[in-house]
């Protein structure tokens, strides 16, 4: 049976970008990313709705993405779902979330002196130990929900 999953999204960050390295010392980035959808309803009354993702990105592209992004800059991402599930260590039960794993993220104006140049467009290059450095997102991704 045939699959694809692929993943367009354009919209703007809810909040600033999360940048952490996991122990070997790979660059993760979080960009919180509102995407939203505007159309008319039966009556012809304009309505709009908002789909909050989360987008991972790796390596180098994390990076600067972290240097260049802030909260209510646009943003065009190309990249996969991706789900993950983990026990949570406060309450013991299991937990899963689906997130875009980003392949490549451009630029969209927005004001910072890389978007004035032009959109930048960079690509990520494949983790070379991709099973650890999920298995430490994982983890991390725990803690970050513990302080929630």
């Amino acid at each position: 049976m045939a699959s694809f999953n692929k993943v367009f999204l354009m919209g703007n960050l809810t909040r600033d970008p999360e940048l952490r390295y996991t122990p070997n010392g790979t660059a993760v980035v979080n960009l919180r990313l509102a995407v939203n959808r505007k159309y008319k309803d039966r009556n012809q009354e304009m309505k709009e709705e908002v789909c909050f993702l989360t987008a991972v990105v790796w390596n180098k592209q994390a990076e600067t993405c972290n240097q260049y992004l802030r909260k209510g800059s646009g943003l065009f991402v190309e990249g996969r779902l991706q789900s993950r599930s983990w026990e949570d260590a406060a309450t013991g039960k299991q937990r899963s979330v689906i997130e875009v794993r980003a392949e490549r993220v451009q630029f969209l104006g927005g004001g910072s002196a890389a978007a004035k140049s032009g959109p930048a467009d960079i690509a990520e290059e494949p983790s070379q130990d991709a099973s650890a450095d999920a298995e430490w997102l994982e983890e991390s991704e725990e803690k970050v929900h513990e302080d929630q």
